[in-house]
């Protein structure tokens, strides 16, 4: 049907580019009301050309948001929606993930090297791991962790990048030629869409730079010690920005001459879109990872428990920057593809809420997801999933996947934790919320609007000096409903429950042959830096096989 030539008009829009693991979406917000207007989403194909190795094509990814753009586009003039009131663009990104180009002709020199696929890590940097560690005073590795607030690990981007300066002719080449550029998935994008190799803008913010392991995150700039130690050279970095100005103008398709002005890292961006903008207001996203983040303010706190320090955010050139603990994971909403594609337990990710609700208890059986390594606090690579009953291994799972952990923060912050923020696909069901609010003994709090990342993102852009179209103050910040779950057990009880997963986490450990990294976390509180999102989710896939094993076995 021909769209009217009559013209809704709803004030300045901003629009979003959610570019993440397994898919690229582009969404358009109204700045006064926060309101989704309209939005697309592409998939992405992710490559594994080797056991362990996670890539995807730099080419596929950009061609994604020019469709998604144009589709978008699409959409809102069938609703009689204006275009040219979108008044900028704000980028979020899959953090970690390392690309390497030509500047002189644009084309990516390797696919990118992803932090996570569906069903495993990128493990293929372990050796470079295992070998910067050797090298650090008492094999350290939190070595680092004083300048960059993370520890010495395959998760993070300098290490991506040394193994492609070591195994890819061509970025080595590039390198030496002084033609190479590396950026996270936000650099690549930006670089692209302000014009590429005809004056396009190389920038990164300062969230996705304090996830490469060569940012020093008190001067808020490149190291030149961290890229030393990494043998990185510093004309390949992009250069650092906040995470709200104006970076370039688009350069081509039907938001040409639009500003690009907002840009922030998955989390960081959920974090604002959640609007915790206060010391002490944490959030959660469930995708195909799970991240715990705590706003710390304007100084960074340095983890005693494994977890990670970050930058939450940097709203303009000249505001102060926000920090952020972090707990990370690397599966949540992957176990579920798991137990549908790999397992077959379920059809559909819509069947796990009911099976799970269907029965009412796991019989003392927990399940740990650790398929190829723990991370926060543990930081242990050689951790393997494991189901276990109260007294022994039912069996040791081999995949290589990621594991699902959710962190608490109280004591590193010294910031008491009142209540939990979520978002996120798996947000939706409404058990998992529940056993979340359980094991916190805290509420856990769900937006009616999901998009929550995306709206960080937009909000940053709209926010931008130049723009200046959506206001982050607190009294103009839009009012959004939301769903409270309270905690329905006492906390004795989740203790208890909690103690006994704590020993299956430990049954996990040191499987693999590689050098252990091991544990430095030796408390016993269930707010003392432990792994409540391996519980939580543990938990409810234990009911689902327990119900799956009732109906195969017979009677007795």
């Amino acid at each position: 049907m021909a769209a009217s030539s009559h013209r809704i008009t709803l004030g300045p829009l901003v629009a979003a580019i959610d570019q993440g693991t397994s898919s690229t979406r582009f969404l358009v917000f109204n700045s006064k009301t926060a309101e989704l207007l309209s939005h697309h989403q592409v998939e992405i194909k992710q490559s594994f050309p080797k056991e362990g190795w996670v890539e995807e094509d730099p080419k596929e990814i950009l061609q994604s948001v020019y469709e998604c753009m144009e589709r978008t586009c699409e959409k809102l003039t069938l609703l009689n929606i204006d275009i040219s009131n979108i008044k900028a663009i704000g980028v979020t990104n899959q953090r970690e993930t390392t690309l390497v180009w030509d500047k002189e002709t644009g084309e990516p020199l390797y696919n990118a090297i992803g932090w996570n696929s569906c069903f495993w890590l990128d493990l293929r940097t372990q050796s470079t791991v295992e070998r910067l560690i050797n090298k650090t005073p008492g094999r350290n590795k939190n070595h680092l962790k004083h300048k960059t607030g993370l520890p010495i690990s395959t998760y993070f981007s300098a290490v991506k990048l040394r193994w492609l300066m070591d195994n890819v002719e061509e970025v080595r080449d590039a390198v030496v030629s002084h033609r190479a550029m590396f950026g996270t998935v936000d650099s690549w994008l930006i670089w692209c869409l302000t014009g590429g190799k005809s004056g396009g803008v190389h920038c990164t913010d300062v969230t996705n730079a304090s996830r490469t392991m060569l940012f020093n995150i008190h001067t808020l700039d490149w190291d030149p010690e961290l890229c030393k130690y990494f043998g990185i050279p510093m004309e390949i970095l992009p250069r650092v920005r906040s995470s709200s100005e104006i970076y370039g103008l688009m350069k081509s398709g039907a938001l040409s001459g639009i500003p690009i002005s907002g840009c922030l890292g998955d989390q960081s961006a959920a974090l604002v879109g959640q609007m915790c903008f206060q010391d002490g207001q944490a959030k959660n996203t469930y995708g195909t990872g799970c991240f715990l983040l705590l706003n710390t303010g304007a100084k960074p706190v340095i983890s005693d428990h494994g977890l990670l320090t970050t930058v939450a955010y940097k709203l303009g050139r000249d505001k102060p920057a926000c920090y952020a603990l972090e707990g990370s994971v690397a599966i949540a909403g992957a176990v579920v593809r798991w137990l549908q594609d790999n397992l077959g337990i379920i059809g559909s990710s819509e069947e796990l809420e009911k099976l799970a609700a269907s029965v009412g208890t796991s019989y003392g059986c927990y399940f740990v997801p650790a398929f190829s390594g723990l991370y926060a606090p543990y930081w242990e690579p050689s951790a393997r999933g494991h189901v276990i009953s109260q007294n022994f291994v039912f069996f040791c799972i081999k995949f290589k996947a990621a594991t699902c952990i959710l962190d608490s923060m109280n004591q590193d912050s010294g910031i008491p934790l009142t209540q939990l923020q979520v978002d996120g696909g798996m947000t939706s069901n409404r058990l998992l919320m529940q056993l979340q609010a359980d094991i916190l003994c805290i509420p856990v709090v769900k937006p009616s609007m999901p998009e929550t990342t995306a709206l960080g993102a937009a909000m940053a852009a709209g926010a931008a000096e130049g723009v200046s179209v959506w206001s982050l103050s607190p009294e103009d910040l839009s009012e959004v409903t939301s769903e409270k779950f309270e905690p329905q057990i006492n906390p004795e009880e989740s203790e208890l429950r909690y103690a006994r997963w704590k020993k299956a986490v430990q049954r996990s450990m040191n499987w693999e042959t590689m050098e252990p990294v091991g544990s430095e976390n030796g408390e016993t509180s269930i707010f003392s830096s432990v792994p409540l999102g391996f519980y939580i989710m543990g938990s409810m896939l234990m009911l689902i096989g327990a119900k799956f094993l009732a109906g195969q076995c017979p009677p007795q």
